[in-house]
């Protein structure tokens, strides 16, 4: 069975909708992981906004990507900028992949324009953790 972790900063939101979806689209056909190189808490705005589509992350946790030091992982995926520049050495052979998907934890406004922040990025990954699946895990 493959082994996919999604690697980014704080493993709060971008990350945590990745491993929901990826997960969804794999089903038992990888084994899936997220991580960050800090941990930051799961966002209650990632798991609202992967509820509204379905897909329930609350019982997911934030963890350091220092836990999964010993697992071989067949693919790694980063889903920001500054996790793939500032990720410590990860002995690995896995096929590396990387995307900058915006930061929704970012977004300022008002209530509504956040969470619509967060649907546009949901949906970019979405988008994207669909199309990693057929073209990798199948």
């Amino acid at each position: 069975m493959k082994k996919v972790l999604v690697l980014c900063t704080g493993n709060s939101c971008r990350s945590q909708i990745a491993e929901g979806y990826l997960r969804y689209f794999a089903g038992n056909k990888a084994e899936i992981y997220s991580a960050g190189i800090e941990t930051h808490g799961v966002n209650p705005k990632a798991i609202k906004v992967m509820k509204e589509d379905g897909i329930d992350i609350s019982h997911h946790t934030s963890n350091n990507i220092d836990e999964y030091k010993d697992i071989d992982f067949d693919y790694v995926i980063t889903v920001c900028d500054n996790a793939k520049e500032s990720c410590p050495y990860f002995p690995s052979n896995a096929v590396k992949f990387h995307y900058n998907f915006p930061d929704p934890a970012k977004a300022v406004g008002t209530e509504e324009e956040v969470m619509a922040e967060f649907r546009m990025v949901r949906e970019m990954i979405k988008l994207y953790a669909k199309d990693f699946v057929a073209d990798n895990l199948f």
